[in-house]
């Protein structure tokens, strides 16, 4: 692939990258999400198309222009998230779309898909279905799939993201397995210490550019700990021993949240959160961080409501709520906003009146016997468009109208109205320009001056480190460092974030 880009709105997700893969060896591309790693590969794959750059396959210059072409090329790619047919067995998924003839021969079909199991190890009940497999099986399924179409080049996105420490040792020893009969596999991770066990080559991506390619071999060689630092440099820039803050230290107080032994099951019905234990005291900001994904989201929105804990107990000033609704939470004190403010946040053709009492719009003084008091609603409105500074034409804007920035300002504003103990906020300033971040980051900063406890979900190491008085790192669904600011480094955060010890 040569002088690959591609651009979405907004945003350059591959600025002139190079990536070149031999036959039989394992390369992994490694780097922070974000980075461009997978829309490179959904290219090569023919899931897009790039603005710019050619690609060659076997010295030929090639036209992907859908994931047919690609196959057709021995190119296949399995995603994070499985594309199994979950009302076809095992078998049927394996044959889909590339049987031709009046009839399918199931026996022949049967017959290869052992011949390809035995020869990778990759046994696996062709009569089943998807639902009846675990995730490591459905995985080994979603590999035969790519093998069974005689494919030399697959390519994995964070495979080991699902699967258990057993399943993803089965996982890299098929690789080497692959790599060993002439296949290639391009490996999609963020995971360093992934990366460095098995890749003869890693190419690392920052901000949507190659940033080098680094020998696997060598990397190995060197100290494991001037290796993981090398890489997390390229991954990250220079990393500082140490980060300023302007947040002021806090009294040890009773905590006012605690999450005891909470585990949340994911959208596949997997554990996603695994005996999650920490509290939060009164008026300090606890940051959450690791690489943006979907633990972040389930700790959010296990402590807001949204998602209900599978097992352990949550408790807010004393009291239990592991079973409470969200409006009951809110109740009591708990603000929450969503990472996602365009979907989640708000209701996108409706006034900003409007959805500034979506929350509380039954009760005084925005509601009286059941009739909504306009009058008030709009002041209240007009309130906060004024103290947070919020670009609108007035509150019967429609949300629609605002920029991103005035959006997260307006939800901010719309949950700090009701003063709440305690707001949880998942990447409060992602996409937003730099002095918007700061308005954001002051606002969080004086709230918890005034006594009010965030719980900040971030993958911003500025952000982490220039607003958190404690520092709590999740990788894999666990809690992997507690520590106070004092105590934490961006290298030390960095490692854990991406599993190194």
């Amino acid at each position: 692939m040569i002088g690959i880009t591609k651009t979405f709105p907004g945003a350059i997700a591959n600025d002139e990258v190079d990536f070149d893969l031999q036959a039989g060896e394992i390369h992994s591309l490694l780097g922070e999400n974000g980075a461009g790693k997978t829309t490179l590969m959904n290219i090569l794959a023919g899931m897009y198309q790039p603005d710019k750059g050619t690609i060659g396959v076997r010295g030929q210059t090639v036209q992907i222009r859908s994931p047919q072409d690609s196959l057709k090329l021995g190119i296949g790619m399995v995603y994070q998230h499985f594309t199994l047919i979950p009302n076809l067995t095992v078998l049927e998924n394996l044959m889909l779309g590339f049987e031709g003839g009046l009839f399918l021969n199931l026996k022949r079909a049967e017959r290869k898909l052992q011949q390809i199991s035995e020869s990778y190890g990759l046994s696996i009940d062709p009569h089943r279905m998807p639902q009846d497999l675990s995730i490591g099986e459905r995985q080994r399924t979603e590999i035969l799939k790519i093998l069974y179409h005689e494919s030399d080049v697959l390519i994995l996105d964070e495979p080991a993201s699902v699967l258990s420490s057993a399943e993803a040792e089965n996982l890299y020893h098929t690789l080497k397995l692959l790599r060993n009969v002439g296949k290639s596999v391009i490996l999609i991770t963020h995971n360093l210490k992934e990366a460095l066990a098995v890749s003869d080559h890693i190419t690392i991506m920052r901000s949507g550019r190659k940033a080098a390619e680094l020998s696997g071999d060598s990397l190995r060689a060197m100290d494991p700990k001037a290796a993981s630092g090398k890489i997390l440099e390229l991954m990250f820039g220079a990393i500082p021993q140490s980060a300023s803050s302007d947040v002021e230290t806090v009294l040890v107080d009773d905590p006012l949240l605690v999450l005891k032994n909470v585990e949340v099951l994911n959208s596949r019905g997997q554990v996603g959160l695994k005996r999650i234990s920490f509290s939060v005291r009164n008026g300090e900001i606890f940051g959450i961080t690791g690489v943006a994904g979907e633990d972040q989201r389930l700790l959010a929105e296990v402590i807001g409501g949204q998602k209900r804990a599978s097992s352990g107990r949550l408790h807010y000033r004393g009291r239990d709520i592991t079973r409470l609704k969200i409006a009951e939470r809110f109740e009591l004190g708990i603000g929450y906003i969503t990472a996602d403010r365009i979907n989640e946040g708000c209701v996108l053709n409706m006034a900003l009146s409007e959805n500034s009492i979506l929350q509380n719009y039954n009760r005084p003084p925005f509601s009286n016997f059941g009739i909504l008091d306009q009058a008030h609603i709009r002041s209240f409105a007009a309130d906060l468009i004024s103290r947070f500074a919020i670009r609108a034409i007035g509150p019967e804007a429609a949300v629609s109208t605002l920029s991103g920035g005035n959006i997260q300002k307006f939800l901010l504003a719309r949950s700090l109205a009701g003063k709440p103990g305690l707001i949880i906020c998942n990447s409060p300033t992602y996409g937003l320009d730099a002095k918007t971040i700061r308005f954001v980051q002051d606002l969080l900063k004086a709230e918890s001056r005034q006594g009010t406890a965030v719980l900040l979900i971030t993958s911003d190491m500025d952000e982490l480190f220039s607003c958190s008085n404690r520092i709590g790192v999740l990788f894999n669904g666990e809690i992997v460092g507690l520590m106070e600011r004092g105590d934490a480094t961006t290298e030390k955060v960095a490692k854990l974030m991406l599993g190194v010890n």
